[in-house]
C-alpha cells in the first residue's frame, strides 16, 4: 500500500501536524533515530531523510 504523501526533509527530527490546517492532526514529533525515513502515525505521510541533509553530531 502506498503512503498518502511523501515528504524529503533535511532533518531527523520533525514534527508532523498532518496539514489542512483545521482539517489535520494533532501535531506529533517523530524522530528517525539511524533510520532514513519514517510515517507518520496519525496520517501516514511518509518522511525520507534528504540525500544532502546535514550529518548528525554523535556522542
Amino acid at each position: 500500500m502506498q503512503p498518502p504523501e511523501t515528504i524529503e526533509v533535511n532533518s531527523r527530527e520533525l514534527a508532523c501536524d498532518g496539514g489542512g490546517a483545521a482539517l489535520g492532526h494533532p501535531r506529533v514529533f517523530l524522530n528517525m533515530g539511524k533510520k532514513s525515513a519514517i510515517d507518520c502515525p496519525y496520517c501516514g505521510r511518509h518522511f525520507v531523510l534528504s540525500a544532502d541533509a546535514p550529518a548528525t553530531a554523535g556522542h
